[in-house]
Protein backbone atom coordinates (compact mmCIF):
# COMPACT_ATOMS: atom_id res chain seq x y z
CA UNK A 1 0.00 0.00 0.00
CA UNK A 2 1.77 3.19 -0.69
CA UNK A 3 2.22 6.06 1.82
CA UNK A 4 -1.26 8.12 0.91
CA UNK A 5 -3.48 5.55 1.33
CA UNK A 6 -1.65 3.86 4.65
CA UNK A 7 -1.69 7.63 6.15
CA UNK A 8 -5.39 7.64 5.35
CA UNK A 9 -6.26 4.48 6.64
CA UNK A 10 -3.89 5.18 9.97
CA UNK A 11 -5.70 8.58 10.49
CA UNK A 12 -1.92 9.93 10.21
CA UNK A 13 -0.11 12.29 7.44
CA UNK A 14 2.73 11.00 5.02
CA UNK A 15 5.20 13.30 7.03
CA UNK A 16 4.43 11.49 10.17
CA UNK A 17 5.02 7.94 8.66
CA UNK A 18 8.24 9.16 6.94
CA UNK A 19 9.45 11.04 9.98
CA UNK A 20 8.68 7.12 11.74
CA UNK A 21 10.43 5.60 9.02
CA UNK A 22 13.59 7.43 9.27
CA UNK A 23 13.09 7.19 13.49
CA UNK A 24 13.34 3.83 13.42
CA UNK A 25 9.81 3.12 14.24
CA UNK A 26 8.65 1.78 10.95
CA UNK A 27 10.86 -0.60 9.04
CA UNK A 28 11.53 1.05 5.68
CA UNK A 29 9.06 -0.47 3.02
CA UNK A 30 10.46 -2.04 -0.43
CA UNK A 31 10.10 0.12 -3.13
CA UNK A 32 7.84 -0.17 -6.12
CA UNK A 33 9.53 -0.17 -9.68
CA UNK A 34 8.24 3.47 -10.03
CA UNK A 35 10.43 4.02 -6.88
CA UNK A 36 7.13 4.31 -4.48
CA UNK A 37 7.17 3.13 -0.71
CA UNK A 38 4.95 0.33 -0.81
CA UNK A 39 3.73 -0.76 2.75
CA UNK A 40 2.88 -4.36 3.94
CA UNK A 41 -0.01 -4.69 5.32
CA UNK A 42 0.86 -5.50 8.85
CA UNK A 43 2.00 -1.56 8.78
CA UNK A 44 -0.74 -0.34 9.69
CA UNK A 45 -1.17 -2.60 13.39
CA UNK A 46 2.45 -1.15 14.01
CA UNK A 47 1.25 2.66 13.52
CA UNK A 48 -1.47 1.93 15.73
CA UNK A 49 0.90 0.71 18.51
CA UNK A 50 2.82 3.56 17.93
CA UNK A 51 -0.23 6.07 18.18
CA UNK A 52 -1.78 3.89 21.32
CA UNK A 53 1.79 3.88 23.17
CA UNK A 54 2.20 7.45 22.57
CA UNK A 55 -1.26 8.10 24.26
CA UNK A 56 -0.55 5.55 27.43
CA UNK A 57 2.74 8.52 27.77
CA UNK A 58 5.26 6.37 25.88
CA UNK A 59 7.93 8.42 24.45
CA UNK A 60 9.57 7.64 20.63
CA UNK A 61 12.61 6.26 22.02
CA UNK A 62 10.68 3.98 24.51
CA UNK A 63 8.23 3.02 22.25
CA UNK A 64 11.56 2.38 19.56
CA UNK A 65 12.88 0.15 22.08
CA UNK A 66 9.75 -2.18 22.72
CA UNK A 67 9.73 -2.08 19.05
CA UNK A 68 13.38 -3.40 18.85
CA UNK A 69 12.75 -5.96 21.44
CA UNK A 70 9.57 -7.37 19.59
CA UNK A 71 11.30 -7.74 16.44
CA UNK A 72 14.60 -9.28 17.66
CA UNK A 73 11.70 -12.26 18.55
CA UNK A 74 11.34 -11.44 22.12
CA UNK A 75 8.41 -10.99 23.88
CA UNK A 76 8.20 -7.06 25.15
CA UNK A 77 5.73 -7.77 28.41
CA UNK A 78 8.87 -7.00 31.12
CA UNK A 79 9.99 -4.01 29.78
CA UNK A 80 6.94 -2.61 29.00
CA UNK A 81 5.20 -3.16 32.39
CA UNK A 82 8.48 -1.13 33.89
CA UNK A 83 7.98 1.62 31.78
CA UNK A 84 3.96 1.90 32.44
CA UNK A 85 4.82 1.66 36.15
CA UNK A 86 7.60 4.47 35.86
CA UNK A 87 5.02 6.58 34.43
CA UNK A 88 2.35 5.99 36.43
CA UNK A 89 4.96 6.91 39.20
CA UNK A 90 6.09 10.28 37.58
CA UNK A 91 2.62 10.78 37.42
CA UNK A 92 1.37 10.50 40.78
CA UNK A 93 4.79 12.57 41.50
CA UNK A 94 3.47 14.89 39.55
CA UNK A 95 -0.24 15.38 40.87
CA UNK A 96 1.03 15.70 44.36
CA UNK A 97 3.58 18.45 42.99
CA UNK A 98 0.00 20.44 41.24
CA UNK A 99 -2.09 19.14 44.62
CA UNK A 100 0.38 21.68 46.94
CA UNK A 101 0.61 24.13 43.92
CA UNK A 102 -3.01 24.68 43.90
CA UNK A 103 -3.24 24.93 47.64
CA UNK A 104 -0.68 27.63 47.07
CA UNK A 105 -2.14 29.54 44.57
CA UNK A 106 -5.67 29.09 46.69
CA UNK A 107 -3.53 30.84 49.73
CA UNK A 108 -2.37 33.60 47.06
CA UNK A 109 -5.64 34.21 45.44
CA UNK A 110 -7.24 34.66 49.39
CA UNK A 111 -4.16 37.09 49.89
CA UNK A 112 -4.94 39.05 46.72
CA UNK A 113 -8.67 39.64 48.00
CA UNK A 114 -7.30 40.86 50.98
CA UNK A 115 -4.40 43.15 50.12
CA UNK A 116 -4.83 46.82 49.64
CA UNK A 117 -2.22 48.35 46.86
CA UNK A 118 -2.34 51.57 49.06
CA UNK A 119 -0.41 49.77 51.41
CA UNK A 120 2.10 48.07 49.48
CA UNK A 121 5.81 49.10 50.38
CA UNK A 122 8.08 50.28 47.80
CA UNK A 123 10.52 47.79 49.33
CA UNK A 124 8.10 44.86 48.06
CA UNK A 125 8.33 43.52 44.65
CA UNK A 126 4.40 42.39 45.32
CA UNK A 127 3.12 42.21 48.68
CA UNK A 128 0.67 39.43 47.84
CA UNK A 129 3.47 36.88 46.87
CA UNK A 130 6.11 37.91 49.33
CA UNK A 131 7.24 40.34 51.45
CA UNK A 132 5.25 42.24 54.05
CA UNK A 133 2.24 40.28 53.10
CA UNK A 134 3.53 36.67 54.89
CA UNK A 135 1.98 36.58 57.80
Amino acid sequence: MRIGELAATCGLTAKTIRFYEQDGLLPAPPRTSGGYRDYPPDSTARLAFIRDAQTAGLTLAEIRSILVLRDSGQAPCTHVTGLIQQHLADIERRMAELRKTRTALRGLTQRAAETDPGTCKDTDVCSIIGGSARR
